[in-house]
């Protein structure tokens, strides 16, 4: 069961606007193309990074003794925000906070740490409530939080067709896709996965350190995936690239920054609608002019539909015998 949580898209916008709407201050995301760490690097300051992955069905994923990469730490539970996952669809958003939730008390920042963020005071009494609590534990109060579940879901794309929340568990589905999060946090370099039962420390790490060490971690990862395999989203949590744009008085800088976030708000605005009414109501003024137009002019331009449709569908499975179709990453 999903418990009310829907599907997000791997999208710098849409995460960018759950922080804003969470009520964070000064950060945003930015999608990586590269596993290059000099691309990561040029973003500093990083507070962490989410992944998006294909999940491996067809072999265990949670680790017992040891993780495939990097050790567990269990003792870190007790000093880090890190919860178990305990519901389907949201695990975008728990890797979001599990980067957040662990830069947003300056008394405890560290050498090492991308520094304090401001997440606002209701999730900072979600944190101060749940920082005390078992891994297991924190997972359901996330699962149960309305203000973080309904501002999740607001970025759920609206469809008349699906209900991810009554899917049959007979039912067949195709690839599922999973979120984690990298993080220095105290000097080490931390991977944050709900589905495992600790935080996994890949070892020793700065923040100058961070994007050499992330990426080297995140090569070993895809490197176990078949070479044809492709599906892999990173975005960056950073520092809101508009307040260096201010710093430097760079005004093409935070031109562009503001041209991309209207961009996003028009975007995220689309995923909150659908349009098969509105799709509907064109059609039928076409099928009426068509039919007022009389003779053929109704069973031409449905001939033609089909003899276009058949064109498409051709084009679709000479594709699929090549390189394959594009694949929406959700998770």
């Amino acid at each position: 069961m999903s418990g009310g949580w829907n599907t997000i898209e791997s999208d710098a916008g849409v995460f960018t606007d759950l922080l804003t709407n969470l009520g964070v201050k000064g950060v945003q995301f930015e999608e990586l193309l590269s596993l290059e760490p000099d691309a990561l690097a040029q973003l500093h300051p990083v507070y962490g990074v989410i992944f998006l992955f294909k999940y491996p069905t067809n072999e265990p994923y949670r680790g017992t003794d040891k993780p495939l990469d990097g050790t567990f730490d269990y003792d870190a539970s007790e000093r880090l925000f890190f919860a178990h996952q305990t519901i389907q669809n949201a695990c975008g958003t728990q890797a979001l906070l599990s980067v957040l939730l662990n830069k947003a008390n300056p008394s405890v920042s560290q050498e090492g740490d991308a520094g304090y963020i401001d997440i606002g005071d209701k999730l900072r009494d979600f944190r101060d409530f749940t920082i005390a609590l078992p891994a297991e534990i924190r997972g359901e109060a996330l699962s149960n939080s309305e203000l973080i579940r309904d501002t999740h879901n607001s970025f759920a794309r609206s469809s008349p067709f699906i209900d991810e929340t009554q899917r049959r568990p007979d039912e067949e589905e195709g690839d599922a896709f999973h979120f984690i999060a990298y993080s220095p946090i105290g000097g080490t370099l931390y991977e944050l996965d709900g589905l495992q039962p600790a935080p996994i420390s890949h070892g020793a790490c700065t923040q100058e350190d961070f994007p050499q060490k992330v990426m080297d971690v995140l090569q070993r990862r895809i490197a176990r995936y078949d070479a044809s395999e492709i599906r892999f989203n990173l975005l960056a949590m950073i520092r809101d690239l508009r307040i260096r744009a201010r710093e430097f008085a760079d005004e093409e800088l935070l031109a562009s920054e503001e041209r991309k976030r209207e961009a996003w708000r028009f975007e995220n605005a689309l995923r909150r609608h659908n349009f098969v009414g509105f799709a509907g109501e064109i059609l039928k003024g076409v099928v009426s002019a068509k039919l007022a137009a009389g003779g053929s002019a109704y069973d031409d331009w449905v001939n033609q539909g089909k003899k276009n449709m058949e064109k498409r569908a051709a084009e679709q499975r000479a594709r699929k015998g090549g390189e394959g179709e594009d694949v929406e990453m959700q998770g």
